[in-house]
């Protein structure tokens, strides 16, 4: 089981809560919380292996309209 923590940064004028809403929808995110400085949202999210890891950033999470970038941490 891979854990990571996802930072992420919205566009300015992206509903925070419209993005939140959208991510909560993945089975594979376990956490979402919104958060005040240099990110906006922190996601925590679970996958079999890394190469599942790639599949739900890419596809589940940097596709939601809002989100400019990300940063992704992989629990040691």
């Amino acid at each position: 089981m891979v854990v990571a923590f996802i930072l992420i940064v919205t566009e300015i004028k992206a509903s925070e809560d419209q993005i939140i809403r959208k991510l909560k929808e993945s089975e594979h995110v376990k956490e979402v919380y919104p958060v005040y400085g240099v990110y906006d949202i922190i996601v925590k999210v679970e996958a079999r292996n890394m190469a599942q890891l790639k599949e739900i950033i890419d596809q589940h999470i940097r596709v939601i309209n809002g989100i400019r970038s990300t940063l992704t941490m992989i629990e040691a």
